[in-house]
């Protein structure tokens, strides 16, 4: 009877102390799993440092020579303005004239056709001097005072602006992202009772950039948005 009595006690015991160790780890599981995820976002408002301009311009006429010769006298006025101007000969690429014979198209009605050829070219100018391509574009009607029309219209031609120094600017832009995202989950943190512990995952997330409004495309809006679980304490 006495060692049952103790075999009760001892039995007793252990079921309170597998209570004990069984919240205990329930606990640590459940603190081990808080964690709260949040984002942060910078954006920056940047000038381009690249633009691409294409100068489009066409001529029309029945004889291919004549026409040659056109296109390499317009052509030369074209790029005798632009590095009059400050553009540098490297920044300039003139491509290969474009020639369609309206007389050779399928549906066309060659009776009503004045002329035969219709060519169009393009010359680039790909530079970093953006402020100075800017100022040129709002002069182009030096060109038209030489007797020069380029032509605007055609999507494939329009005036592009890009920025290419992202490298400078990611490591200031991460930092402020991760200090809105730690913000955010400071506030989240005091709201519900709790500390805030480590960072146990982070996702930088992609970089953007686009133009900061329709009218202004030479000002670009740099965007990154970091993803962060950072871990709850009591």
């Amino acid at each position: 009877m006495k060692n049952l009595r103790i075999e009760s006690v001892i039995l007793a015991i252990g079921l309170v102390l597998t209570g004990y160790f069984v919240k205990a780890g329930l606990n640590s599981v459940a603190s081990r799993d808080r964690v709260v995820n949040v984002k942060g976002l910078a954006e920056m408002e940047v000038p381009a440092d690249k633009v691409t301009w294409p100068l489009m311009y066409k001529n029309l006429g029945n004889d291919l020579p004549s026409l040659y010769e056109q296109i390499k006298t317009t052509s030369q006025k074209i790029v005798s303005f632009l590095t009059a101007q400050g553009i540098s000969q490297e920044e300039i690429s003139v491509n290969a004239p474009e020639i369609i014979d309206l007389q050779a198209e399928r549906y066309s009605n060659n009776e009503r056709i004045p002329y035969r050829y219709n060519v169009t070219t393009v010359i680039t100018v790909t530079s970093n001097k953006v402020d100075l391509v800017r100022k040129l574009i709002s002069e182009q009607g030096e060109l038209l005072k030489q007797g020069i029309a380029i032509s605007a219209g055609d999507y494939r031609y329009n005036v592009s602006y890009d920025y290419t120094s992202l490298n400078k600017i990611k490591p200031q832009m991460i930092e402020e992202a991760t200090k809105n995202a730690r913000a955010a989950a400071e506030k989240f943190a005091k709201d519900s009772d709790s500390k805030l512990g480590k960072i146990k995952t982070a996702y930088q997330g992609q970089f953007s950039i686009s133009d900061r409004d329709a009218n202004t495309p030479y000002i670009k809006k740099v965007r990154v948005v970091t993803t962060i679980d950072y871990s709850l304490e009591d």
